[in-house]
């Protein structure tokens, strides 16, 4: 079962939680179609911008969102006039009121899609897939993460048949629903076409009850500029407690 299914999806509910907080009785199609188009909106916009995870909240008539990025400055630019034009498109693109928060992950090294985004941006960059994977577990290791998985998949090298690889340091317990195991998936274009990347990352068990909303612990400047995450912020990713954090959908 912990091999068939996302890491994720299977603990929500347990030591997860949603990354799409709101409650719609007639427009719950709609609103699940247009945060799927918020996120791929900004997966493209600021694709530098090291975004690990975008949370979504909803009220009457105003969409606030909570991105989670290793790399604020990119996202709120100098003096804040990134931030106020991304707000704009994203107001026009959705026809509603848009809050835009800023949280900035401490330690990237612990979060899973931007390992993987990192290993991916290495391949289209001509480095070599093994080296760029060891790099990014040993950097995972020295953050005090309890194990990292890798998978890479496709033309390897450029070699005339796709293969898979599996690459893996420390623990990794798929089957452990108290396990707080991140995980992200994701692809390098290169000439010779896709390589898919699949990251798992232990992060430690969660003992006891924990608070699901996936920015407890962490704080956010609400106004409307977006703000940086503070630095007492210790149960987000970023920080240093395994326990912090809630997951993506």
């Amino acid at each position: 079962m912990g091999q068939k299914t996302n890491p994720i999806g299977n603990r929500l509910g347990y030591i997860r939680g949603w990354d799409s907080n709101w409650y719609a009785d007639k427009d719950y199609a709609a609103n699940v179609i247009e945060d799927e188009k918020l996120r791929a909106y900004l997966g493209k916009r600021i694709e530098k911008g090291g975004i690990a995870r975008v949370i979504i909240e909803r009220t009457l008539k105003r969409v606030t969102l909570t991105i989670h990025t290793s790399r604020p400055g990119i996202i709120i630019g100098k003096g804040g006039k990134e931030i106020d034009q991304l707000r704009e498109e994203l107001r026009r693109l959705t026809k509603k009121d848009i809050q835009i928060n800023i949280i900035e992950i401490r330690k990237p090294e612990l979060d899973a899609n931007i390992v993987a985004e990192s290993v991916a941006k290495q391949i289209e960059a001509r480095i070599n897939y093994r080296r760029a994977i060891k790099t990014s577990i040993q950097a995972t290791m020295r953050a005090s993460a309890e194990g990292i998985k890798i998978r890479i998949s496709g033309r390897l090298n450029g070699s005339d048949m796709s293969r898979t690889e599996e690459f893996k340091e420390g623990r990794t317990p798929l089957h452990t629903f108290r396990a707080d195991i991140d995980y992200a998936h994701k692809e390098a274009h290169t000439v010779y076409g896709r390589i898919g990347i699949k990251v798992w990352l232990c992060k430690g068990e969660v003992l006891g009850k924990r608070d699901l909303n996936p920015n407890a612990g962490l704080s956010t400047k609400g106004n409307d500029r977006g703000g940086r995450g503070g630095r007492g912020g210790r149960g987000g990713r970023g920080g240093n407690d395994r326990r912090g954090g809630g997951g993506r959908r």
